[in-house]
């Protein structure tokens, strides 16, 4: 039984929109609906925080600017000298293993 993959398809005519419907909704409607959209936004908008997500909000603040001066505080030299005397001293164990048979 072989069934074509184009049996499967509808194949009824395309629904074309007229010039009235392509217009769709009227002007008042529309400018209600947007009036309606912007009372949501403001809403939205003039919400309130708690004392703590107040408090928490600028220790995060106060982290994030200790984090930026750490961080500019020295340079990039200065950093990769620190890591590699860090580096050094660590014992062997964290070295990477041979791999190589032949050696």
């Amino acid at each position: 039984m072989d069934t074509d993959e184009y049996d499967l398809i509808s194949r009824k005519p395309l629904n074309l929109l007229s010039d009235k419907e392509k217009k769709g909704k009227s002007k008042k409607r529309l400018r209600d609906e947007h009036q309606a959209e912007a009372q949501k936004e403001v809403k939205v908008i003039i919400t309130t925080t708690t004392k703590a997500e107040e408090s928490f909000r600028s220790k995060q603040e106060e982290i994030a600017q200790k984090r930026i001066l750490k961080k500019a505080s020295k340079t990039h030299k200065q950093r990769v000298e620190e890591f590699n005397k860090h580096l050094d001293s660590l014992s062997e164990h964290y070295d990477i293993p041979k791999v190589s048979w032949t050696k």
